[in-house]
């Protein structure tokens, strides 16, 4: 994964955020970057972002509700954005093939540079430009088999809610848009702004897991227990060396029945969701306080300052003091 990094500012400090429409539009994803965005505020109270509608043809665009919208900017706005969002458009992406794009479009995308992100099936249009090819990213998890035979050169993963490539990101369905826009703006702010963005939006800054736990799958009982105890017990105690044992007795299970249902409630293994809910930790206590990684290492539960390191640099791709360095004080 590419270093974390913020996208570099105009020069009046707000980023421009391009909303690139197309006809079939879905309205929740459009209206959701704007919402998002749009109410991310420094703490002074200035807002950080400008949110634009465009289109590769201005105008009036179909929405796939009974009312359409207008795109008053085109192409242009690509070039000059510091960030683009593309959403879904049901009426043309799984239709989509590699190459067949329209040419305009693919050019400003390729040539854009722009962070350039995805919602939902909006994938099938980055992947289309070529901008996926080589790199990992997701798609509604309905709609991830077609893609990924469709385009060969993407490696799917199609457990996720999103996926952070550096300068291309990608989303799975319509509400993971959210969990992406706040991802964005966490990494452009730091996790203070991103808080209070979900808190105005009354959602959570951070769902656990994968698209795994949205997929139906025959009910094997008429009683399914579920981890959420262990869960949020485990929340409490991250400073404390937990143990898969331990956390499958909390909900009274074994540990072959735990590890199952954890992974299809949530995506993930026990130790992923554990080891991610540390560094999230971690990020906060970097962010908010001036402990030493030491101290942090301990308090987020990694034990000693070079495990946290370690973790950091493979989750994030950057050293917990680079990481500081970046978000401390936004």
């Amino acid at each position: 994964m590419t270093p974390v990094r913020p996208v570099t500012p105009a020069p009046d400090g707000r980023r421009t955020v391009a909303v690139l429409v197309r006809d079939g539009v879905l309205p929740m994803e459009l209206g959701l970057v704007h919402q998002l965005f749009g109410t991310a505020r420094s703490a002074s109270g200035e807002r950080l972002y400008d949110v634009v509608t465009c289109a590769a043809r201005p105008g009036r665009i179909r929405t796939d509700a009974d009312f359409p919208i207008y795109a008053e900017h085109g192409l242009a706005t690509v070039a000059t954005a510091d960030t683009v969002l593309v959403p879904a458009s049901h009426e043309t992406d799984e239709a989509l093939q590699p190459g067949a794009l329209d040419g305009e479009l693919a050019a400003a995308l390729r040539t854009s540079p722009a962070r350039i992100a995805s919602i939902c099936t909006g994938s099938f249009v980055l992947a289309a430009a070529g901008l996926l090819d080589g790199r990992r990213a997701t798609t509604h998890w309905m709609s991830s088999d077609l893609f990924a035979r469709t385009f060969p050169a993407v490696k799917v993963d199609a457990d996720v809610l999103y996926v952070d490539e550096g300068r291309v990101l990608t989303s799975a369905g319509e509400a993971a848009g959210i969990d992406l826009c706040l991802h964005m703006i966490r990494r452009d702010h730091g996790a203070a702004v991103a808080a209070e963005v979900a808190r105005r939006t009354v959602v959570p800054p951070h769902r656990e897991g994968g698209q795994a736990q949205y997929i139906q799958r025959p009910v094997e009982s008429e009683e399914l227990t579920s981890t959420s105890a262990s869960r949020a017990w485990a929340l409490t105690r991250l400073a404390e060396p937990l143990t898969l044992a331990e956390l499958a007795a909390h909900d009274a299970m074994s540990v072959r029945t735990y590890s199952r249902r954890f992974r299809e409630e949530t995506g993930l293994t026990p130790i992923q969701w554990l080891t991610q809910r540390r560094v999230d930790r971690a990020r906060e206590l970097l962010e908010q306080t001036d402990h030493t990684v030491d101290r942090i290492a301990t308090e987020a539960g990694f034990g000693t300052g070079a495990s946290l390191r370690a973790h950091f640099q493979a989750g994030l791709g950057v050293s917990p003091g680079g990481y500081r360095s970046t978000f401390r004080g936004r």
